[in-house]
């Protein structure tokens, strides 16, 4: 009888209550992590108020935290190749949730910068990790709607935030406090630290197989047979040596995966860019003219507009793994960039909401697809420092993003910010169909050759 090797263990594996219980708490993680990230949007129009900030200076105070998003994104990507995925995930929740909740005291614009910049960098570096833990543990035939749920968490997460900034607003509770909400998700350390083992992948690419088959035993899952198992470079083409960031980056860049690459990282600036430039400034927008809502009933419409995501993730996570990865992107990018440019000539209050809730429906199924796609294109080797890079050509976006927004608002109307938004979605769409590469249902090992 032949021996399976440690992936077809994973791959051949039945779906059972560890799968569940890894997607839960992935989901989690990924649910604070957006919740911190967007905290700020919530409360950025209070902060203004109290400190005198004009929009531009307001948006620059947001861009700090994305500075730190950027550099994390890159640096914990590349942590987690070398220490290892849990570890890694640990360290960034720790970072983001004590620099965020700390931002509670700031006494001033620069501190405040401050405190966002050291949250952001373990901000940038937490959003990569449970996609690639649950890349690396669910068999392929689950994995686009495994990774889509957990990415689909994220909404959650947003709704806290605003849900938290809406009680400010109602209770007058003062910014201060709200910000108090980010120590949350330092909940998750014990919960990771009990039941969240390192990834077997990543284990055996460490030569410590030992160790890897102690986990499939703990949880239940197939072992090899006791007198030896073969390596996974025999079942498939893996990579079983960590690479320096250099190499990694220069790789990245190789005839094989250039062109993915490219894709990828159109991808994550654009969905950034996008994201964060309409969201974060989606309350100050229904308060300023033509809607002129208080503050309380503009955070009120935001979150019904956020809400809206919810839909939006669970129609795309269903269909990634039945109509594929690239016809998703491509069209629930195509619709939102439609829904960007009639938002951009409503004049009116019910058209402003209806196209919000398109631009959120389909920009946010667009997400689900983008975290299901980014850990599926790279070897194990180089899976966090690839999808570190990746993020962190978003976060540079995202760096913009808030400022950019209000700049164009001011100069040019607020017409021009959504057309710019609706030509970066047809962009994307047109990266992916040209530049994309097809994973649905293949070994994450074959996609890698």
């Amino acid at each position: 009888m032949e021996e399976k090797s440690l992936v077809e263990c994973l791959e051949t594996a039945t779906l059972s209550s560890f799968h569940y219980i890894l997607l839960a708490i992935c989901s989690m993680a990924y649910a604070l992590t957006g919740m911190d990230v967007m905290l700020i949007g919530a409360l950025l129009k209070p902060i203004a108020l109290d400190w005198g900030l004009d929009p531009v200076m307001a948006g620059l105070l947001a861009s700090a935290g994305y500075v730190g998003m950027f550099f994390g994104a890159i640096g914990c990507g590349f942590l987690a190749d070398i220490v290892g995925r849990k570890r890694a995930l640990l360290f960034t929740i720790v970072i983001f949730s004590l620099f965020t909740g700390l931002c509670a005291v700031a006494w001033d614009v620069p501190s405040m910068a401050v405190f966002r910049f050291l949250g952001g960098i373990g901000l940038g570096g937490a959003l990569p990790q449970p996609g690639v833990y649950i890349s690396e543990y669910i068999p392929a035939k689950y994995r686009g709607r495994f990774l889509g749920f957990t990415e689909s968490a994220w909404v959650y997460g947003a709704l806290l935030a605003m849900f938290f900034g809406w009680l400010n607003a109602a209770l007058k509770l003062g910014w201060r406090l709200t910000f108090l909400t980010a120590f949350i998700p330092f909940v998750l350390v014990p919960l990771i630290i009990w039941f969240v083992p390192e990834s077997i992948r990543y284990l055996e690419s460490k030569g410590k197989r030992e160790e890897a088959v102690d986990i499939l035993k703990k949880h239940g899952l197939p072992t090899p047979l006791e007198s030896g198992a073969r390596s996974s470079r025999e079942a498939s083409r893996g990579s079983e040596v960590t690479v320096s960031m250099g190499v990694a980056l220069r790789e990245l860049w190789s005839p094989f995966y250039r062109s993915r690459t490219a894709a990828l990282w159109i991808l994550w600036a654009v969905l950034v860019y996008t994201y964060h430039g309409i969201f974060v400034w989606l309350p100050t927008i229904y308060a300023s003219p033509p809607m002129n809502l208080e503050l309380v009933k503009a955070l009120w419409f935001t979150l019904i507009v956020t809400a809206c995501q919810i839909p939006g993730y669970y129609s795309a996570t269903f269909l990634l793994d039945s109509l594929g990865r690239k016809p998703v992107l491509i069209g629930y990018l195509a619709l939102a960039g439609i829904g960007s440019y009639l938002l951009g000539f409503a004049g009116d209050v019910p058209s402003i909401l209806l196209w919000s809730c398109v631009i959120s429906f389909f920009n946010l199924g667009a997400w689900a697809g983008l975290y299901t796609y980014t850990p599926e294109l790279y070897p194990t080797r180089m899976r966090g420092t690839g999808s570190g890079f990746a993020a962190s050509l978003g976060r540079f976006a995202g760096i913009f993003a808030p400022t950019i927004t209000p700049l164009l608002w001011a100069t040019a109307g607020l017409g021009s910010a959504f057309i710019v938004f609706a030509l970066a979605h047809v962009a994307a769409a047109l990266a992916v169909a040209v530049l994309g590469a097809e994973t649905k249902g293949r070994v994450l090992e074959e996609i890698s050759k």
